[in-house]
C-alpha cells in the first residue's frame, strides 16, 4: 500500500511562487511514475504534470508549460511541483498521484492518491 501526503500549499499573491511536495510511504516509490492533478471548485479534476520513475520523461498540461516544473528525489521518496508566475486561475486543490504503469495525463492510470493541498492565488 502506498500513502501519499502533500504539503506546501497556501495563499500567495498573483505572480508569486509555491513549491508543493508529496511524500510517499512504502518501498515502491522509485518504481512508480508520479503525477500532479488539480481540481478547482465546480470543475473536473485536471492533469497538471507527470514524471517517470527515473525522471527521464516529464509531461505537462499544455496551458502550464513554462510555469510549472515537476521533479522527484527517489532517495527522499518525494515528488515536487514548482509553480511560478501563479495566476488566480491556478487556485485549486492539488493532488499527488502514483502510477505503476504511466506518468500520462489520464487519471485512471494512477493507482494511489493523496488527500490534496489547497493553493489559493489572490489577485
Amino acid at each position: 500500500q502506498v500513502q501519499l501526503v502533500e504539503s506546501g500549499g497556501g495563499l500567495v499573491q498573483a505572480g508569486g511562487s509555491l513549491r508543493l511536495s508529496c511524500l510517499s510511504s512504502g518501498r515502491t516509490f522509485s518504481r512508480n511514475a508520479m503525477g500532479w492533478f488539480r481540481q478547482a471548485p465546480g470543475k473536473e479534476r485536471e492533469f497538471v504534470a507527470g514524471i517517470s520513475w527515473n525522471s527521464g520523461s516529464t509531461t505537462y498540461a499544455d496551458s502550464l508549460k513554462g510555469r510549472f516544473t515537476i521533479s522527484r528525489d527517489n532517495a527522499k521518496n518525494t515528488v515536487y511541483l514548482q509553480m511560478n508566475s501563479l495566476k488566480p486561475e491556478d487556485t485549486a486543490v492539488y493532488y499527488c498521484a502514483a502510477s505503476k504503469v504511466s506518468s500520462g495525463s489520464y487519471y485512471r492510470v494512477y493507482d494511489y492518491w493523496g488527500q490534496g493541498t489547497q493553493v489559493t492565488v489572490s489577485s
